[in-house]
């Protein structure tokens, strides 16, 4: 690495090697300028995976900090390409907001506040969408908090507050009423927090969550101020966003009631489904897996190859729906979902509870077809929208079948590309005729289905994570999502990118 500070007249520089300096500051030059450059190198003994940079990474983190830095401009060139960016956003976190709902059908106007309190600055940007869920996305210093933490506590407790004295007192909540809960407020909500704390405190064991107390009270006393000050200028806004949470209360309401039903269903039958969950034996979660498995064909291969000791079936009947465009009461009616509910125990919504979880891995095997990807697209879409606690946690895989079986006399390979399957071809001299394509799982025996995809001694999985959550929510959203325009874009975008075309 290398550094040139532009300082005091003079310019400075340093070079270092493994973190160490090869030389002493010195001079190099005199300068009207001030600033710092850094040029640096991954060095391939650290890095021993790849050394490569992810551009798209790289631009999704700059566009966020000019975002969070209003004001500032950023210049990102990628020499290798030629390709060139520049951020620059007047609005700050309010440019954000609009960003972040570029896809929505938003409602009415972007709340923004900056105010300091508590030897902290608070900066909070707002708006609401016709969606069904929350995109709330909280920083400290610039640094992103996925675990939240007293900051994003203190902005729930105050919105919840805020719209519960804002509709009573309007008398659009009658005495006799509920309050609204945290739940209500926050569908469909787009939100942004950004606090700058002196020294702060984090918790967690990655440090992503904020532990400051103070964070708490200033948030609160600055939104609350201010989001009241909002929907008094802008009764139109105010109304709307008032009949959304209204709407998502009556939509809680019926889902209570639906999910009570699930969970006495659940109770009465010991947590499993007469003929659909086949459970394991074992009652740890920590060794404990269960296989969501597409269809009642690859259902019972999978059934019969198992480890009944600690694996888990559960066969899904035909596609499940897609919960990017269903509200929770609509989602606890359906069938296929209230037996995945059940099976992992925890619930979902205000009484999730990730301790009653009753397997630690949770396997998505589906077809390596079109009708296969679209399944586990929608349970992907389930996970990330009302289970995402569990891909946070790596609870959460998806199983990798093979997609060849390749013989030649009484030998057979398994592989899992297309590259790797013609290696196998050239070394081994194989003719067409002896080159098995798998699109069902339902093709594979007990015997085959165990060795190759769940056997823990040889098996390929993926563990679903979550990169960028903020991405991530966009992709779902034009996925999976009602507006037909954003997808046909992304499908035009992404369809030279495709190697794999099942048709």
């Amino acid at each position: 690495m290398e550094a040139w500070v532009h300082r005091n007249g003079e310019i400075f520089y340093q070079s270092y090697s493994t973190g160490k300096p090869d030389e002493d500051v010195k001079v190099i030059g005199k300068t009207e300028k001030r600033g710092t450059i850094i040029r640096f190198y991954p060095d391939e003994t650290i890095f021993k995976i790849t050394t490569t940079f992810d551009y798209n990474t790289i631009k999704n983190r700059l566009r966020q900090q000019a975002y969070l830095t209003k004001g500032i401009t950023l210049y990102l060139i990628d020499e290798r390409s030629g390709e060139r960016y520049k951020y620059y956003f007047e609005g700050g976190i309010k440019s954000y907001v609009n960003f972040l709902n570029k896809n929505e059908d938003a409602i009415g106007e972007v709340f923004y506040v900056e105010k300091e309190a508590k030897d902290i600055m608070v900066e909070i940007s707002l708006q609401y969408n016709k969606d069904y869920s929350d995109n709330i996305i909280s920083f400290v210093n610039n640094i992103h908090t996925p675990g939240g933490g007293t900051h994003l506590t203190g902005f729930r407790t105050a919105l919840t507050r805020t719209i519960n004295k804002y509709a009573r007192d309007k008398g659009l909540l009658k005495e006799k009423d509920q309050n609204l809960t945290n739940d209500d407020v926050i569908e469909g909500i787009t939100a942004v927090i950004s606090v700058k704390v002196v020294d702060p405190q984090f918790e967690g064991q990655t440090k992503d969550k904020l532990g400051t107390p103070e964070a708490r009270g200033a948030v609160d006393s600055v939104f609350s101020e201010k989001f009241s000050e909002f929907l008094e200028e802008d009764p139109n806004t105010a109304k709307k966003i008032v009949e959304k949470v209204f709407l998502a209360a009556k939509a809680r309401l019926a889902a209570r009631a639906a999910r009570d039903t699930v969970i006495r269903k659940g109770a009465l039958e010991g947590m499993t489904l007469p003929g659909k969950l086949a459970d394991c034996s074992s009652k740890d979660p920590s060794i404990s897996e269960i296989y969501i498995v597409e269809g009642d064909s690859a259902g019972g291969s999978a059934k019969k190859g198992r480890d009944r000791e600690f694996q888990a079936i559960l066969p899904l009947r035909g596609k499940i729906l897609n919960t990017e465009q269903a509200r929770i009461d609509k989602i606890f009616s359906n069938q296929e979902i209230k037996n995945l509910i059940i099976a992992m125990g925890t619930s979902i919504g205000e009484t999730f509870d990730i301790s009653k979880l009753r397997y630690h891995r949770i396997v998505i095997m589906t077809d390596a077809d079109v009708d296969g990807a679209h399944i586990r697209t929608l349970l992907l879409t389930f996970f990330f929208r009302y289970l995402k606690e569990l891909i946070i946690g790596g609870y959460l895989y998806i199983a990798q079948p093979p997609l060849y079986r390749l013989t030649k006399g009484k030998k057979s390979w398994y592989v899992y590309s297309d590259e790797e399957k013609q290696k196998v071809i050239d070394e081994e001299g194989i003719k067409g005729d002896d080159v098995q394509r798998y699109k069902g799982l339902g093709e594979m025996n007990p015997d085959e289905l165990w060795s190759t995809t769940m056997d823990p001694e040889v098996r390929k999985m993926y563990r679903v994570s979550i990169g960028d959550a903020q991405k991530a929510d966009e992709i779902f959203k034009i996925l999976m999502g009602g507006d037909v325009a954003p997808r046909r874009r992304f499908i035009q975008s992404k369809a030279k990118d495709v190697k794999n075309l099942d048709v």
